[in-house]
């Protein structure tokens, strides 16, 4: 399929620049997404055929498919598709802001500081999930401006936001270490398995608040895209073109960080979905610029394509959804340096 760009002209004489395949490869990933969660939701010790899936989703099946789809099945899959297109969406808007393919959260450390934040609560505390939840939240907001200052120097730029955020994450990865070897053997127990990243368990709880973050912060990252874009050809070139950097720059990291953080507290540190789906997406629209609405969907359909992969490609045994895309990531990144490496990039 070939790039083509279409200005669409509306009655007021608002000029608009549609890129033809990035808005096919939304619709395909969008398809992706819905067919798999549908199928996920089929999925599990009570099969449930996919039409009757969706005759269930419109109100229409028996009491007993009412239960097992809407109260059981229906929010892990929500939260895995609302934690899938923040990770998409974050890790698109780090990748930018840094120029450097690696500026994910997974390398800058707010994975690493949610984590802090959890392991404090359970560690120190043993809170509920609320309390977990919570302290992933705030954790990954205390790395994320921590990471900011440290790289301020008149102004925040990728290779330096890149290295800042290596050390940082070295150094909470230290903490929580420490964190582990000071829990009595219940709390390590529990904090290992939401170390994991897990949809197991998650309900209504965690759909709401993650829905209403990214209610706000989608269409706040969607609305600055133009800024970003031109943000990748250089601050001078930005200024220039009357883009307040500082100002799209402090905003859009922001919203990466929150968007990071609140899908960590959702379901665990599940890694590689932000460092991979943005490049996913890049390769599929062969577009420039920060293409983050194709990221964010790209992170939905990867996480709940992995969900079902972790209920059903190992025969009796279920894997915690971060294990399989640790997994996909790591395969990913070695084809991707191993690629560069042959094209005299790296």
């Amino acid at each position: 399929m070939k790039t083509t760009n279409r200005a669409v002209r509306s009655p007021g004489g608002l000029s608009i620049r549609l890129d033809v395949r990035a808005l096919v490869v939304v619709l395909l990933l969008l398809a992706t997404a819905l067919t798999a969660s549908v199928v996920l939701i089929g999925t599990g010790d009570f099969p449930i055929p996919a039409a009757d899936v969706l005759r269930t989703l419109f109100g229409q099946g028996n009491e007993g498919q009412e239960f097992i789809v809407n109260e059981l099945r229906l929010p892990r899959v929500l939260v895995g598709l609302l934690v899938g297109a923040s990770l998409g969406l974050g890790g698109a808007l780090f990748q930018s802001i840094s120029r450097n393919p690696l500026g994910s959260p997974d390398v800058l450390g707010l994975g690493q500081g949610a984590t802090a934040g959890a392991l404090t609560m359970i560690v120190l505390f043993s809170g509920d999930a609320n309390q977990i939840a919570l302290g992933a939240l705030v954790g990954g907001l205390v790395t994320g401006l921590a990471i900011y200052v440290l790289a301020w120097k008149r102004g925040v730029h990728g290779y330096r936001l890149v290295l800042v955020g290596i050390g940082v994450s070295a150094i909470v990865t230290a903490v929580n270490g420490y964190l582990l070897t000071k829990s009595d053997i219940v709390d390590a127990a529990r904090a290992v398995v939401w170390m994991t990243g897990s949809l197991d368990g998650r309900d209504w709880d965690q759909v709401w608040p993650l829905l209403g973050l990214c209610a706000v912060l989608v269409p706040l990252a969607l609305c600055n895209a133009r800024g970003l874009r031109m943000m990748e050809m250089g601050d001078d070139v930005s200024y220039a073109l009357g883009v307040r950097v500082e100002r799209v720059r402090l905003l859009l990291m922001l919203a990466a960080v929150l968007l990071t953080a609140s899908a960590t507290a959702a379901a665990g540190p599940v890694s590689f979905v932000a460092l991979t789906a943005p490049q996913l997406a890049r390769r599929l629209t062969r577009s420039p610029g920060p293409n983050l609405l194709p990221s964010l969907c790209m992170g939905a359909a990867l996480l709940v394509t992995a969900d079902w992969l972790s209920q059903r490609a190992f025969g009796a045994e279920q894997l915690p959804v971060g294990v399989v895309t640790g997994v996909l990531g790591g395969v990913y990144l070695l084809w991707l340096l191993v690629t560069e490496r042959k094209a005299g990039r790296i």
